[in-house]
């Protein structure tokens, strides 16, 4: 296993909630039947995992622990929907029977995990034939933007480098189709979509929550742990997202790599 290397601090969650069909697994809404059984994995505060509730016979979230699944618990819960279950759940060996689940979706989650041709192998293995097995990474050696700060180079080179520490693949998204094709997958639909961050609103929230993020989340612990960064480093780091989120002219881009495998 994998350590996941955001954590789940507040400024994780202020990103994470703001997830939705439309922005984050658009690619999979034509083929979310009414009838069909859904097993989210690493459902996180559960904002898509809702959604899908709603467009689905039932839904079933995954997380790998309790703290970690009561996120989207809750906010199922805020919402009064009945059609959803939960269960903790390790990706590398599900506890679930086979051919349990029409569509088997994951969001930013393999590139965290240790093994994502294995969690691919069983994710495809609780696909019923015929099934869909739907995955979206980032891609953090694409990520771009402007103006040009190099805190902002430095804050991407620490973060690929604790991510790999940890165990994950930071730059996922172009690695999807490969990971499919070795978990046993013949027939698999590659695209890619994009995040894209370019309106005052847009940059405060992006900009500032990163800004919070880089001294406050896990993230930043495990980079002054590991001695690949001091506070002082993470403090203009910080600085620098500000800085960005105040530029008139910011604009920034986060590419995804998705995969519609179908078993």
């Amino acid at each position: 296993m994998a350590t996941y290397t955001h954590g789940h601090h507040e400024t994780v969650l202020r990103s994470h909630s703001s997830r939705t069909i439309a922005n984050s697994a658009e690619y999979l809404r034509p083929h979310l039947d009414p009838a069909a059984r859904l097993l989210d994995v690493g459902a996180g505060p559960g904002s898509i995992t809702a959604e899908f509730a709603t467009v689905v016979a039932h839904v079933t979230a995954t997380e790998i622990d309790a703290n970690a699944l009561a996120l989207s618990r809750n906010l199922v819960a805020d919402h009064g929907l009945t059609n959803v279950d939960f269960s903790i759940e390790d990706v590398h060996a599900l506890s679930f029977a086979d051919d349990s689940f029409d569509v088997v979706h994951t969001h930013q989650v393999l590139q965290h995990v240790g093994d994502p041709v294995q969690a691919l192998r069983e994710m495809r293995r609780v696909t019923v034939p015929g099934g869909i097995v739907a995955a979206r990474d980032a891609d953090y050696a694409g990520f771009i933007w402007f103006p040009l700060l190099p805190e902002l180079d430095e804050w991407l080179r620490l973060y690929r480098a604790a991510a790999r520490a940890n165990g994950g693949e930071p730059d996922a998204g172009r690695r999807l189709l490969s990971w499919a094709r070795a978990a046993g997958f013949d027939d698999v639909t590659a695209t890619a979509s994009t995040w894209c961050y370019a309106t005052p609103e847009e940059r405060a929230w992006w900009g500032g929550m990163w800004a919070d993020r880089i001294l406050e989340s896990a993230l930043a612990r495990q980079l002054v742990d590991s001695g690949l960064a001091g506070p002082s480093e993470l403090q203009a780091i910080s600085d620098a997202w500000k800085r960005w989120a105040d530029a008139g002219d910011g604009w920034y881009l986060v590419p995804h790599g998705e995969i519609i495998a179908r078993a």
